[in-house]
């Protein structure tokens, strides 16, 4: 006997899917049968990585986002919604990171950090769950009533490490927001849950698990290992499926064990 988890008939926006775990997360619920919108800033990518879902037998569709502003959130859920159908599940991606100490961190880059990762992932999700809750109280068209938001926080944000200090406070304010969410969403059917990836191995930090500091890194780690974006694969469609329903307000630490040690 098999066990499928199906994603077909659900619409999926995915922030910051032009590379790394966005562009996994992509390929991994179209795959699952969703049709997935691909938001972000770099559309020439965004416009390869459907191509490469198309002819793999997906429906992708793209739409120009940047999460630091307000007004790109609005057109890019309302061009979503108007292209592909009521959206079903947000995968709130997008995020950026620095490296240094607290006490070099200047305004911008606080601002930076936090305008993408916190404010950026609060508004987001706020836009696309006005359209669910419009249609879980019957005043908005759609088949599917309820949602599903997954924030990508980070194992960053359950214990701190040194010299991303910004990062870390930023996305400890995303795992609280989740259960904000949760508690305030979920009578509606609508389930909000945190993913909190440890080191994982993408085209941003590939070279440096190479360099001393990183491979010194590695040997830190409980199995001495980073992870690669296809291990969040089986958590992201459980999570995006009919079968989470009793999944709510859930931190979950994807880090082979990271935190825990």
């Amino acid at each position: 006997m098999s066990y499928t988890l199906d994603l077909s008939g659900r619409v999926a926006l995915i922030t910051g899917a032009s590379s790394g775990l966005g562009t996994q997360f992509a390929r991994t619920l179209a795959q699952a049968g969703a049709a997935v919108v691909l938001g972000g800033r770099r559309i020439e990518r965004l416009k390869d990585l459907r191509s490469e879902i198309e002819a793999a037998g997906g429906d992708a569709h793209v739409v120009s986002l940047d999460v630091t502003q307000l007004d790109s959130i609005r057109s890019a859920v309302a061009h979503a919604e108007t292209e592909v159908g009521p959206i079903d599940i947000l995968i709130n991606n997008s995020g950026v990171s620095t490296t240094e100490r607290l006490v070099d961190v200047s305004e911008d880059s606080y601002d930076h950090v936090f305008d993408t990762n916190t404010r950026g992932a609060f508004f987001m999700a706020q836009e696309v769950a006005k359209r669910m809750l419009a249609r879980a109280k019957g005043a908005a068209p759609g088949v599917y009533a309820g949602g599903r938001i997954i924030n990508i926080a980070s194992a960053a944000g359950l214990r701190t490490l040194p010299q991303i200090g910004v990062y870390c406070m930023s996305k400890a304010t995303v795992i609280h927001m989740t259960k904000v969410m949760a508690a305030e969403w979920g009578r509606f059917g609508i389930t909000t849950n945190a993913i909190c990836p440890g080191y994982i191995d993408t085209e941003i930090n590939h070279h440096h698990w190479e360099t001393e500091g990183g491979m010194k890194l590695i040997k830190m780690l409980p199995r001495q290992r980073v992870g690669q974006p296809k291990d969040l694969d089986a958590l992201m469609v459980m999570l995006c499926s009919a079968q989470s329903d009793f999944i709510n307000g859930a931190i979950i630490a994807a880090d082979d064990g990271m935190v825990a040690s």
